[in-house]
């Protein structure tokens, strides 16, 4: 019997590798994100034809120069904050479609909504939704998005798939200014615009038909893994790893900067943010609050301020209307009232 175990198991990791294999190579090809990157397109000459056309092309000095230009350039896109919206990013592994991205972040949204409870406030969603469009178009992103408040006195935040993204009012209610408030949507901004979310539901996918091989041979084997696949799913589109986080946070501070705002008021929110670490959390904020600024984290992101982003003589760092939005949500304007189910309903 352990024999037959053995086989099976070892039967089941070859169609694992095969089938990945297939993923990769055929069936799934990775989908292009709708920013291009900068070394893709061709090197046109003068006389109007590619430096590799025609069937007696030789090496030259030009091209290979044009070769170095082009890695050079691929290697530094990612800081070069003079070309955003043309860098490359979000580029890698990824099945999603920009209209497939969308409808999982629709989903998604429609199941954070069932369950959370929205500011009903229209000031505050229009000061987020106008707050949150100058971000977007000083980004690498190519879509719109929804921005919504939940009355949720966490301090977190988190963006969904398609340009979906939700503040809570804890932690608009937790900045001292503008420019804090825009770090952490900056930093949402910048998961979306990586297309974080999507790569991490095509790890899903890739686990989930290298599992369904062990499933077909592999009997109580292939079963566990079947388990393990259904409960490690939501989590991938929940939780960022660390090298996501960090892109995150250095393409929020590039938005921010270029947006307008301080930059170094990004790594004061999210100092905030760590210290809130402590405070109990929902169970939204347990399945998205991915954030801690660690030591680390802190020490790249003043890194990249030196580095890549120069000083400006003004910064946007607070306005009335942050404030404004601020008191109101301190009022309890627009918050609904907790449901409440019937007295007859009660068991």
């Amino acid at each position: 019997m352990l024999a037959q175990i053995t086989l099976i198991s070892r039967f089941g990791e070859i169609i694992q590798r095969t089938i990945l294999l297939i993923v990769l190579l055929l069936g799934f090809a990775p989908r292009e994100s709708t920013a291009q990157s900068i070394s893709s397109e061709p090197v046109t000459t003068a006389t109007g034809a590619t430096p590799n056309s025609g069937p007696n092309h030789l090496p030259s000095a030009t091209s290979a120069r044009n070769k170095d230009i082009s890695q050079t350039s691929k290697s530094k896109a990612k800081y070069d904050i003079s070309r955003i919206g043309d860098r490359g990013i979000g580029h890698g592994l990824d099945f999603y479609s920009a209209e497939q991205e969308r409808q999982l972040g629709e989903e998604l949204a429609n199941a954070i909504e069932s369950s959370s409870r929205l500011i009903a406030d229209p000031v505050v969603n229009e000061y987020l939704n106008r707050l949150g469009l100058n971000i977007v178009q000083n980004s690498d992103c190519k879509i719109p998005f929804v921005i919504k408040a939940l009355d949720d006195d966490d301090l977190n935040a988190f963006a969904l798939p398609g340009g979906f993204l939700y503040i809570n009012r804890g932690l608009i209610l937790a900045a001292d200014n503008e420019a804090e408030l825009v770090a952490a949507m900056a930093h949402e901004v910048g998961h979306v615009a990586a297309r974080h979310g999507t790569k991490n539901a095509t790890r899903a996918q890739i686990f989930d038909a290298a599992s369904m091989s062990l499933i077909l041979v592999g009997g109580p084997v292939g079963l566990a893994v079947r388990g393990l696949a259904g409960l490690a799913r939501p989590m991938t589109y929940m939780k960022f790893s660390r090298d996501a986080e960090r892109e995150a946070d250095l393409l929020g501070l590039e938005y921010q900067y270029t947006a307008g705002y301080d930059p170094q008021e990004f790594i004061a929110f999210f100092e905030t943010m760590g210290a809130g670490e402590t405070q109990k959390r929902s169970l939204i904020n347990k399945a998205f609050a991915t954030h801690p600024m660690t030591v680390d984290r802190i020490k790249l992101a003043q890194q990249e301020i030196a580095t890549y982003l120069p000083d400006r003589a003004e910064y946007i760092i607070d306005t009335s209307e942050f404030q404004e939005i601020k008191a109101r949500l301190s009022s309890g304007e627009g918050r609904l009232p907790k449901l409440r189910r019937p007295l007859n309903d009660v068991r």
